[in-house]
C-alpha cells in the first residue's frame, strides 16, 4: 500500500475521529484486505455523525491508501503490503531488540550536523548547556516502508570519531562502542505524539497522525550521558509488547514483566 503523505486529515474534528478510528481497525485487521467497510449510513449511526463527516474520512482513507470506493461495492480496504511486516519489540528487553532491528533494517540520514545542545538536552545528558553536541536525523524503513524517525544527539568529544558517511550506513550503538564508549544503563520513557509535517513527509503518513514517542538516555559507565534519542515510531507498523507473569502469594500476587521473555 502506498500512502499520500501530502493528503493530510480529513477537515473537521469529527471526521478525523472516525478517520483515525476506522484507520487504527484497518492496521489492526478488524477489516481485512478486500474486506467492505459498512455504508456511509450505517457508519453515521455507529460514530453518532453526519454522513457528510463519514464521507470526508472515507475520503482521506482513500487518498491515504487504506481503501478503494468501488461502485456498488462501496468503500474496500487494499491490500496492504506492510502486513507481515510490522515490527515488534519486547519491552523488558527492547535495547537488544533495537539493536539487532538496526541490524535488519535500512536507514537514510536526512540530517547531520554539530551544534549547541538544547536546555532539554543538555541536562538529560549532563552536560553543559550549549556545549557541542552532534545531532542527527535519520529514518530508518523495513521493505521499503519507513517505520522510525530518529533524532540522536551525541556529546562533540564522542561523535568526532565517526562522521557523515558511517552513520548512514551503521548502527549508532556500533559507533560508540568504536568511539571507546562503555554503555552500561538507559533510562527509556514512551509516550505518544502527533506527525508534523516534516515527519509526516519522512514516515509516509497524514500530518497529525498518532505516532509512538521513545525517548532514551544513554549512560556510560560512570554515569556520563553519551547518546540522547527521541524516536517516533507508525504504530501500523511497530508496536512494543510485554510478556508477563503473575509471581508471589496471597494478596501480595503480582504481575511482573518476564526478562527474555521475548516477543510474541
Amino acid at each position: 500500500m502506498t500512502l499520500n503523505a501530502h493528503s493530510g486529515l480529513p477537515e473537521g474534528g469529527k471526521a478525523r475521529r472516525v478517520y483515525l478510528l476506522l484507520r487504527d481497525e484497518i492496521s489492526n485487521g478488524v477489516f481485512k484486505e478486500g474486506a467492505r467497510l459498512p455504508g456511509e449510513h450505517k457508519l453515521a449511526e455507529q460514530f453518532d455523525v453526519s454522513r457528510i463527516t463519514i464521507r470526508r474520512a472515507l475520503e482521506a482513507l482513500a487518498a491515504d491508501g487504506w481503501i478503494e470506493k468501488k461502485t456498488g461495492a462501496g468503500s474496500v480496504v487494499r491490500a496492504q503490503e506492510q502486513a507481515g511486516q510490522r515490527l515488534s519489540a519486547d519491552f523488558a528487553t527492547l535495547i537488544p531488540h533495537l539493536v539487532e532491528m538496526d541490524r535488519k533494517t535500512t536507514a537514510r540520514l536526512l540530517s547531520f550536523s554539530y551544534d549547541s545542545a538544547p536546555a532539554a538536552v543538555a541536562e538529560a545528558l549532563g552536560i553543559a548547556e550549549g556545549a557541542d553536541v552532534q545531532k542527527a536525523v535519520r529514518v530508518r524503513s523495513s521493505g521499503g516502508q519507513p517505520f522510525s524517525h530518529l533524532t540522536t544527539y551525541v556529546p562533540k568529544e564522542i561523535a568526532v570519531s565517526y562522521d557523515e558517511a558511517d552513520l548512514a550506513t551503521q548502527p549508532l550503538f556500533r559507533l560508540l562502542e568504536r568511539s571507546g564508549v562503555s554503555v552500561a544503563s538507559a533510562h527509556q520513557t514512551v509516550t505518544a505524539a502527533l506527525a508534523t509535517p516534516d515527519v509526516a513527509e519522512a514516515l509516509e503518513v497524514s500530518v497529525g497522525s498518532p505516532l509512538l514517542f521513545v525517548q532514551r538516555i544513554v549512560r556510560d559507565a560512570n554515569g556520563q550521558g553519551v547518546e540522547h534519542l527521541s524516536a517516533l515510531y507508525r504504530p501500523d507498523l511497530f508496536r512494543l509488547e510485554m510478556s508477563l507473569a503473575r509471581v508471589g502469594a496471597g494478596e501480595a500476587r503480582h504481575w511482573e514483566p518476564v526478562i527474555g521473555g521475548g516477543s510474541r
